[in-house]
């Protein structure tokens, strides 16, 4: 059976809503009712995500067994001060560690324009720059450029360091 709202939210949506002062029917089925949110889990131990982080730059092994004992901190950010935030990700991105970025990336980690840079994709990160070309000076983690993200993915980057210094990407 939908859930209802009660006569009380009724009243008070009526209330502050334009539509009850102009007098039009609101249906009080299921269109209106909400499936009550479920909590959060607390937040992550800093300590946690730092080691994270710090891991998926070069421990493959570590990473794997973390994220399997905690699942949340495939997309979880550390803060280096100053807004510095990085995910695991992107730490193996601005290193070149294509394994770990390839298996964060296989388990749903969010994807940035500078690991497709690291990993060659200028598939992505093509299409990025044309629709936003501002974004040739914007920055990685570490203040780190697409320059060098590009350089860090060797080989199968080279056609996207080519594209880059193209467009005058210093």
């Amino acid at each position: 059976m939908d859930k209802l709202l009660t006569s009380q939210n009724r009243r008070e949506f009526l209330k502050l809503s334009a539509f009850g002062s102009a007098g039009i029917f609101i249906p009080t089925g299921s269109l209106l009712a909400q499936d009550p949110v479920k909590p959060k889990p607390p937040s992550l131990p800093s300590d946690l995500v730092k080691e994270f982080v710090i891991k998926a730059h070069g421990d493959l092994k570590r990473t794997q067994e973390m994220l399997a004992e905690q699942p949340g901190l495939l997309n979880a950010s550390w803060d280096w001060g100053g807004g510095d935030f990085e995910m695991g990700i992107e730490g193996a991105g601005h290193v070149g560690n294509k394994d770990i970025a390839k298996y964060l990336i296989s388990k749903g980690a969010r994807m940035t324009v500078f690991v497709a840079t690291m990993l060659g994709r200028l598939d992505i990160v093509k299409p990025i720059l044309t629709a936003f070309p501002e974004m040739i000076h914007g920055k990685g983690p570490h203040g780190l450029t697409f320059l060098h993200h590009a350089k860090k993915g060797g080989d199968e980057a080279l056609p996207v360091l080519e594209y880059l210094q193209s467009l005058g990407a210093s």
